[in-house]
């Protein structure tokens, strides 16, 4: 049987969005997006609500800061105590796991989606997503952006600014443009 493009784009194969299943996932994060973002900053209970129905899954004592941006919303799951501040984006075509204890600063991007480089196959319409996993007690600074198919590892630090184009490993400090380690979290 034939994988259905929803299959394909979790696989990391070539898919397109324009599927309609797709587009009608889509359309139903960004409605609640829209009510998201628009809440008053007194409606706490109410974006919690909101963001429990949108993601995959989520752990207790989150917080999410609006605005706040995704494609999907059912392709992230996240542990407990998890912070994401202001300006977020997060293309979920593939799976974001974000573990326990996660802080991300503002204007932080993940990424899991891409095109082909090769320009007459992108001008088909195909695209491809790889997962992002971000390990437990992780801080990701102001700005960075975190590449498809990159691992974080647990204890780690990512400065701000910095675009995550490789795995970085556990406990270290990490920045720059590449992202590399800088020297270890004890140091």
């Amino acid at each position: 049987m034939a994988k259905t493009e929803r299959e394909k784009m979790l696989a990391n194969e070539p898919y397109l969005a324009s599927d309609p299943e797709l587009v009608e996932m889509n359309l139903a994060a960004q409605r609640y997006l829209q009510v998201f973002n628009t809440l008053p900053p007194d409606s706490l209970a109410e974006r919690i609500e909101l963001v429990q129905a949108l993601f995959g899954a989520i752990g207790p004592n989150c917080e999410i800061r609006p605005p706040f941006y995704c494609d999907y919303g059912s392709h992230i799951k996240a542990g407990r105590n998890l912070y994401i501040n202001f300006n977020c984006t997060i293309l979920d075509c593939n799976w974001v796991t974000i573990g326990d204890d996660v802080l991300i600063a503002p204007n932080v991007q993940i990424y899991t989606a891409y095109h082909p480089t090769v320009p007459e196959i992108r001008r088909t319409g195909v695209e491809m997503a790889a997962p992002v996993t971000i390990w437990d007690n992780v801080w990701i600074g102001g700005g960075a952006i975190i590449c498809p198919g990159v691992t974080i590892g647990p204890n780690s630090t990512i400065g701000a600014g910095s675009v995550v184009t490789k795995s970085i490993p556990d406990r270290v400090v990490a920045a720059g443009n590449p992202c590399r380690v800088i020297r270890l979290a004890d140091e």
